[in-house]
């Protein structure tokens, strides 16, 4: 019988047993989490005050949300005539000048949606735009809204394609000069599409160690004494510790999805800059489903001078806490950055946990 409750992972003895042995680790080591969904749940779990000062778990670009560029923003209100359709998480982030909310107030037609389909549903009544943020883990679906798109022979909907991909951010923050990295805890969700494999560059091309793991405070705990054994024995390889959800080659079905439907491109990070193929695009075959070739729509690397260090955060070279606008400025309630918006941001988790 299956435990809803996930009881197993939370067990007291066996987390006190492995936070026990944790404190007895004594060299300064930096563990980064790239999943907004571990950033939440080390927050949430109080993970950072069970361990030892040595051992310090930094947030990377984790949300997809966090790293979308503020020019995508500027571009989308620029649209008229159409249905802006978008996840609720993309409306309050700052493009230079205003938000989709604030724009919306003053009459842009943006609407949230819970799924690609219901922008789909949308483009019955008015030519949508449905904003295809995420990491891999929404692009099967978004990609599948297209076929369904292209199948109903629907003129009326486009998608903006502005999706990101996990493995190569890795590649070009691990060849940062200035940041020292000695092991990552890589996404659950993101590694039940790409599979455990993926992360293969870290221990090949720079030697650090990776461990995909799940949610509960036993997963990564467990995720980060495996860590701490492969520094003391010199070893650097990738463990899959959620191998009750993910396994090596990852989701075949899914994956055949993106490749029918998008390529691999070059992408604008906020915060990040161009990073060479860590984006996908929509492919020849179903360019007329691409809203940025139907609108013109060009992404440009600018972002607003505010004196958020929202971009230090994303790179795990600062922690929120850091940043001279954090808890004071910049809120939840009147986030600044983009790292505030979403509940899986790295500030905004900090804000609830953290302070």
């Amino acid at each position: 019988m299956k435990d809803p409750n996930n009881k197993k992972f939370r067990d007291p003895q066996l987390i006190n047993k492995i936070v026990a042995d944790l404190q007895k680790w004594q060299q300064p080591i930096k563990i980064m989490e790239v999943c907004g969904s571990h950033t939440m749940a080390i927050g949430h779990w109080g993970i950072r005050k069970l361990l030892p000062p040595s051992i310090s778990l930094i947030s990377g670009p984790g949300c997809p949300v966090c790293v979308t560029p503020s020019s995508l923003i500027d571009e989308l209100i620029k649209l008229k005539g159409v249905k802006i359709a978008t996840f609720g998480d993309l409306i309050r982030v700052p493009g230079k000048e205003e938000t989709l909310e604030q724009a919306r107030a003053r009459g842009l037609d943006v609407e949230i949606v819970y799924s690609p389909l219901e922008a789909l549903k949308l483009a019955e009544k008015k030519e949508t735009v449905f904003v295809g943020i995420g990491f891999e883990t929404t692009t099967p679906g978004i990609a599948q809204t297209i076929l369904l798109a292209a199948n109903q022979k629907q003129k009326n909907f486009s998608v903006l394609p502005a999706f990101k991909l996990i493995p190569p951010a890795l590649d070009a923050l691990l060849s940062e000069e200035d940041l020292s990295l000695d092991g990552f805890l890589l996404p659950g969700h993101v590694s039940v599409i790409i599979g455990s494999q993926s992360y293969n560059l870290l221990p090949h091309k720079y030697g650090i160690g990776g461990v995909v793991t799940g949610f509960e405070p036993l997963d990564i705990l467990r995720a980060v004494k495996i860590l701490t054994e492969q520094i003391e024995h010199g070893e650097a390889t990738i463990v899959n510790e959620y191998n009750r959800v993910v396994n090596r080659d990852g989701n075949k079905v899914a994956r055949h999805i993106i490749e029918e439907v998008l390529q691999v491109n070059d992408a604008l990070w906020r915060g990040m800059g161009l990073i060479p193929k860590s984006g996908l695009t929509i492919n020849e075959k179903y360019k007329e489903y691409d809203a940025s070739k139907k609108y013109e729509i060009m992404l440009k690397d600018e972002e607003a001078k505010t004196g958020c260090r929202c971009a230090d955060v994303l790179k795990g070279k600062i922690i929120p806490s850091d940043c001279p606008l954090f808890a004071s400025k910049c809120t939840p309630a009147n986030p600044i950055g983009s790292c505030m918006v979403s509940s899986e941001g790295s500030c905004a988790a900090y804000y609830k946990y953290e302070r």
